[in-house]
C-alpha cells in the first residue's frame, strides 16, 4: 500500500511537471533574440572597445572547438566581467569549468551532439560530469567548509554536483558543417549530415526525451541557406519547451531574418564579431601613421566615414542584431569613438615609456573611459586593462590568448611611434 501510494505520488508529480511544460514556459533559459560568441583562443580577438559593441546583443557566450584553454578561458572572462550583458559559459573541455568561470558566468551551457558519435553525446557529458563531481564540487566545498568532516564533505560535494547540474542548460547540437572545428571534434563527417526530416526527429527527442533547454542548428562559419530554413520550418511547432538556436555564418539582416522567421528563438554569432576587431587593428594601424594623436573628433569622423561602409565587418555584424536601425551609423560611432581612444592612449603611452623603466598608461579624463562609462560596471579597472593592452602593442604575446591585453584587436597593431 505504502509503495502504491509513493508511485502514485511519483506520477502525479511526473503529470504536474508535464503539465505546466506545457502550458507555461520553464525552460531557464531566456528567450534571446541575438547572443555573440567569444572564442579564447589566441587567433580570435575583440574590439578594443569590445563594450559597446557587445552592448548591442542580448548575451555572450564564451566558447570555442580548438585551441581553448583554461588560462585563455579565464582571460576572457576577466575581460567580460564588467558587462552588464549576461555572460554564458560553454566549455569544450571538462578542464574549462572552474571555480573562476562558475562564479564569473551568469549560465552554464552543456553541449551534447545528436548526429555526432557516442563520445560526443554520451563520453563528453560523462567527462564533464565527473569533473563536477571529483573536482569542481568538492574543491568548492572546501573552499566554503574546510573544517567539514570527509564523509561529509563528500556527501555534499555529491549534492553540489547535482545541484550544479540541475542550474545548468544542457544544449543539443546538431551539426551541419563536416568541415567545421565543431564537426572534428564530435566526429560528424558527411555520412552523418541530417535531412530536414531527421533532424526534426532529433530535435523531438532532445525535447521531450533528453529535456535539453536548447536544440542548436549549427552550420558553424557557414550559412545554411533554404536547408537550414527548412529544418527550422519542420522543428518550429514541433518542441515543446527547447529553444531553437541557430548559428552559422550570419553576415547581414537579410540571413538573420529568414532563419528567425523560420523559426529560430535566437541567432548566434560568432565569426562575424571578430572580424570586427581584424579590420579595426588595420584601421588602428592606419590611424596611427595618418592622423595626430590630438586629431579634431570632427576630422577622426570623416577619417572613419572614408573607411567604414555597410560591407565593412563592424556593419554586418551590428545588421545581424535586430533592433539596430542603421547599422552603417552605428559602425562608424564606434570605430571613431574607438580610432579617438586609440591615439590618446597611443600619445600617453609613448610619454609614459619616455618618462619610466615601467611605464604605466594614466587613463583618468580620457576618451577611453567616457566612452566605457555608460556600458560597464566598473570603468576604471576596464580602461586600465585597456590601457596596458595599448602599452603593450605585439610586445610580450604568449600566442595562446592568455593574457587579457593579448585577447585585444590592440595586440595586433604594431608598436610602433605615433605620426
Amino acid at each position: 500500500m505504502r509503495r502504491d501510494l509513493a508511485a502514485w505520488g511519483e506520477r502525479a508529480v511526473d503529470a504536474a511537471r508535464l503539465l505546466a511544460r506545457s502550458a507555461l514556459d520553464t525552460n531557464p533559459v531566456p528567450d534571446w533574440d541575438h547572443v555573440t560568441k567569444v572564442d579564447p583562443e589566441g587567433a580570435k580577438k575583440l574590439p578594443l572597445l569590445y563594450p559597446l559593441w557587445l552592448a548591442e546583443t542580448d548575451a555572450v557566450s564564451v566558447g570555442g572547438s580548438s585551441d581553448v584553454t583554461p588560462a585563455n578561458t579565464a582571460a576572457a572572462f576577466d575581460l567580460l566581467a564588467p558587462l552588464s550583458t549576461p555572460v554564458c559559459h560553454e566549455p569544450s573541455g571538462a578542464d574549462h569549468v572552474t571555480e573562476g568561470s562558475h562564479d564569473a558566468a551568469d549560465l552554464l551551457l552543456v553541449p551534447e551532439v545528436l548526429n555526432g558519435d557516442s563520445e560526443a553525446l554520451v563520453g563528453t557529458l560523462g567527462t564533464a560530469i565527473e569533473s563536477v563531481r571529483e573536482e569542481l564540487a568538492p574543491g568548492l566545498i572546501r573552499r566554503k567548509a574546510s573544517w567539514l568532516p570527509n564523509r561529509v564533505a563528500d556527501w555534499l560535494a555529491g549534492v553540489a554536483t547535482s545541484l550544479l547540474l540541475s542550474e545548468a542548460a544542457f544544449e543539443a547540437y546538431i551539426v551541419q558543417n563536416p568541415d567545421s572545428a565543431a564537426a572534428r571534434e564530435s566526429g560528424v563527417g558527411p555520412d552523418d549530415l541530417l535531412d530536414p526530416t531527421d533532424a526534426k526527429r532529433r530535435a523531438m527527442a532532445a525535447d521531450r526525451h533528453l529535456d535539453s533547454e536548447i536544440v542548436y542548428l549549427e552550420y558553424s562559419g557557414t550559412f545554411g541557406g533554404d536547408e537550414a530554413v527548412e529544418i527550422l520550418e519542420r522543428m518550429d511547432g514541433a518542441l515543446v519547451r527547447s529553444r531553437v538556436w541557430y548559428g552559422g555564418g550570419l553576415a547581414n539582416a537579410e540571413d538573420v531574418r529568414a532563419v528567425r522567421e523560420a523559426g529560430a528563438d535566437t541567432v548566434v554569432v560568432g565569426d562575424a564579431f571578430h572580424r570586427v576587431a581584424e579590420r579595426e587593428a588595420e584601421l588602428l594601424s592606419a590611424a596611427t601613421a595618418e592622423l595626430d594623436a590630438d586629431a579634431a573628433p570632427e576630422t577622426i569622423r570623416e577619417w572613419v566615414g572614408e573607411r567604414v561602409d555597410a560591407d565593412g565587418p563592424g556593419a554586418r555584424f551590428l545588421s545581424t542584431v535586430p533592433g539596430v536601425d542603421d547599422p552603417v551609423a552605428l559602425a562608424r560611432e564606434y570605430t571613431g569613438t574607438t580610432v579617438r581612444a586609440w591615439l590618446e592612449l597611443r600619445a600617453r603611452s609613448e610619454r609614459a615609456r619616455e618618462g619610466s623603466e615601467n611605464p604605466s598608461v594614466e587613463v583618468d579624463d580620457t576618451a577611453l573611459r567616457a566612452a566605457l562609462a555608460p556600458v560597464v560596471d566598473d570603468p576604471d579597472a576596464l580602461a586600465a586593462t585597456i590601457g596596458r593592452a595599448a602599452l603593450d602593442g605585439q610586445n610580450e604575446r604568449a600566442g595562446d590568448g592568455s593574457r587579457q591585453s593579448e585577447q585585444l584587436s590592440a595586440s595586433l597593431v604594431d608598436a610602433g611611434a605615433s605620426h
